[in-house]
This record gives C-alpha cells, structure tokens and sequence, in this order.
C-alpha cells in the first residue's frame, strides 16, 4: 500500500453517505491492518471442508471477519487500469465466506476508475457474490500527480453524492431480499 494514501478519506466519506442513506452497521475495514501473506495456506479456499477450517490464524481471523458481514461496499483505487494487489490477495484468501452476499464497488481515478471495477466486478461474480452497483469517483489528474496524501472527500466527490445515496439504496435492497427492480428512490 501506498505511504501517502488517500483511500482512508474516501472510504471514511462513503460510509458516512452510507450511515445517512440506509440502516444498519457501517464498519470501515482497512486491508493495512490485515496482513494476509501471499498464498500462506496449503489448501485452496474452495477446497476447506468447514467455514474458517484453516491452518493459520490471520486466515482464521480474516475468516471471522468476512463471515460476519452481511454485505460489501468495496473502495478501491485504479492502478494501471486494475485494482492493487492487496485487495486481490484479501478477497482469494477466502472463499466460501463471500459467497451470496451483496457489494457495491467504489472506484477512484482519473477517470473514475471503470476498469478496475469491471475487473473486480468479475472477480466478485467468481467468488459467487451479488454484485449492484458501481460508483466510479474521478479524481484531476493533478491530485493524483501532487500525492499529497490528503483530499476533502466531501468536497472533491460532492456531485458523486447522489450516485452513491443511490448504489446504497441498490445495496440495501439486495441485502433486504426485496425483488424490487429497479429500486424506488
């Protein structure tokens, strides 16, 4: 992960839009503080007999924590047209634990970052979760040239608000099992 990062901003004003858009829980999950080893099992995770049956304890762990969410709201950067290493490695340490559940994936880049949420999008449909809803926030290139580490979220993804008050409400329908399509603003 990058030294002067800006993702904590952001995915602490997207879970603020989402604690004002729907009910329930929202918990900021930092894959800084998940240090999950490159390929660390012996087995494969689609290969574990029982949810959480693993040989070490940062996958137990990890384990615990994806079980115990309902859904996903995913916030990522686009490096390079994809999405980084870490959040692939955290998503293939599991398996089984993703599975059914709904997400929601927010992109940020210079153009909104649409081709590393296509190829997250994928990914999320092999681990056979419910995928809703894409928000792609743009950044000026100069923002992203400066890497200061800093950024006003709020200010900067204010006319992204309303997209995204409308991806929760996609999400919060997914998760309630309604079979409303399309949802009703």
């Amino acid at each position: 992960m990058r030294a002067k990062r800006i993702g904590p901003e952001i995915a602490g004003w997207v879970a603020k839009v989402g604690r004002e858009t729907i009910a329930g829980d929202i918990e900021i999950v930092d894959l800084k503080d998940w240090p999950l080893p490159m390929d660390d099992e012996p087995g494969i995770p689609a290969g574990v007999p029982k949810l959480g049956d693993y040989t070490n304890e940062h996958t137990r762990a990890w384990s615990r924590k994806i079980a115990g969410a309902n859904a996903f709201v995913f916030v990522t950067p686009q490096y390079n047209w994809g999405y980084p290493a870490p959040l692939k490695n955290a998503l293939d340490h599991l398996y089984t634990e993703w599975s059914g559940k709904p997400a929601m994936i927010v992109s940020y880049g210079s153009r909104g970052g649409g081709k590393c949420a296509v190829q997250l999008r994928q990914v999320l449909n092999g681990l056979h979760m419910k995928p809703v809803a894409n928000v792609g926030l743009k950044l000026p290139r100069a923002h992203i040239e400066a890497n200061t580490g800093t950024i006003e979220p709020a200010k900067q993804f204010a006319s992204h608000a309303k997209t995204l008050k409308r991806a929760y409400t996609e999400l919060s329908v997914a998760l309630s099992g309604m079979r409303r399509w399309p949802p009703r603003w």
